[in-house]
């Protein structure tokens, strides 16, 4: 394969929603945990300490996603935003929710305003986690598209039951995402930590059996994977594999095994479906004719050699930014504090 411009631009849009997807993937997984976990205040804003310093920087890898597609592939940004807008939309609405409700949860000191904020923030994570694996199964399975990158059909064309499929396998591997990095920061022998655990394995047999059938059905009903050729087999393989390995390292108590593990299934399904999308970036259902390819929904070449300068020179810069962010913010959560030191969460006590 060739690498010229337009290739290395994809890879890099694949490489910023699999880091996005990685990062976000916890955030979105223990926001779904806190109300079935956390039994008293301390145990809630200790499960909020555990993203606190985390969730707005992990965000700007999908500003950077949507920024490179618009820059790099105009077409394409044009064709899935006006696709699926009422899709993208809601996740935009779920997200500013999500941090509005972290930033007011603690302002006032009663107990249905929290009760309020929390809901708020159950349903901006779960929209999210949902919608982009609708998002995802309909990006490689093909939108009607048709002359001009034109959408011919209806928002409703979106959902189906492959597509909801999707949407259940993404939502339920964030969680698993999100049990096994509590895992990592919660104060060990807590009784909020012993929850977490618990939590992993039932959700862990959840997300295998929804991941499963999801490859399952994609590989044998929806032929997503016929584009690897003789090895078409390989990652509905590595998949199921790398579910196994998440159940062993959580019944060894091996916290960061599992959380590498859960970390490797949603890297791996990321990389799934850009390397099926290869040498499109969007399938039309309408005919081949009307597919985009990574070639001709690309910007001129001056572009993308000036995006490749600007890219060279900020993207090391925002990996540095959240390697020593996540360093400084390294040790472990305490219900009796419910945050790390240095926090910029609220020290109000229930």
């Amino acid at each position: 394969m060739n690498i010229d411009l337009p290739t290395l631009w994809f890879g890099v849009v694949a490489l910023t929603f699999t880091i996005y997807f990685f990062l976000e993937g916890f955030d979105f997984g223990v926001g779904l945990l806190q109300p079935f976990l956390a039994r008293r205040e301390a145990e809630r804003r200790a499960m909020i300490g555990t993203v606190g310093p985390f969730w707005a920087a992990n965000e700007v890898w999908i500003i950077l996603a949507a920024g490179v597609i618009f820059a790099a592939f105009p077409v394409w940004y044009g064709a899935l935003m006006t696709s699926l807008y009422p899709l993208f939309a809601l996740i935009l609405l779920a997200l500013i929710g999500r941090g509005v409700a972290f930033e007011y949860r603690a302002e006032i000191d009663h107990r249905r305003w929290r009760l309020f904020w929390d809901v708020t923030s159950f349903i901006c994570n779960a929209l999210p986690a949902f919608l982009w694996g609708v998002i995802m199964t309909n990006m490689v399975r093909g939108l009607p598209i048709g002359a001009g990158a034109r959408f011919q059909g209806t928002p409703l064309d979106a959902f189906d039951l492959f597509s909801l499929l999707g949407g259940l396998a993404t939502l339920s591997l964030f969680v698993l995402h999100g049990a096994t990095f509590l895992l990592l920061r919660l104060e060990t022998g807590s009784e909020l930590y012993t929850r977490a655990r618990a939590a992993a394995l039932s959700f862990g047999a959840a997300a295998t059996v929804l991941v499963l059938l999801f490859v399952y059905v994609g590989f044998v009903r929806e032929e997503l994977f016929n584009s690897f050729g003789y090895a078409e087999w390989i990652f509905p393989v590595a998949a199921a594999l790398n579910l196994g390995l998440i159940w062993l390292a959580l019944t060894l108590k091996r916290d960061a095994l599992a959380f590498i593990a859960t970390g490797l299934t949603i890297v791996a399904s990321t990389a799934t479906i850009f390397l099926s999308l290869l040498p499109n970036v969007l399938p039309s259902t309408l005919g081949d004719a009307y597919t985009l390819t990574v070639q001709n929904s690309a910007s001129e070449p001056y572009t993308l050699r000036l995006l490749t300068w600007v890219g060279v020179i900020f993207l090391p810069l925002i990996i540095g930014y959240q390697a020593w962010n996540y360093y400084v913010f390294r040790q472990r959560v305490t219900e009796s504090g419910g945050k790390p030191s240095g926090s910029v969460l609220p020290d109000t006590e229930a």
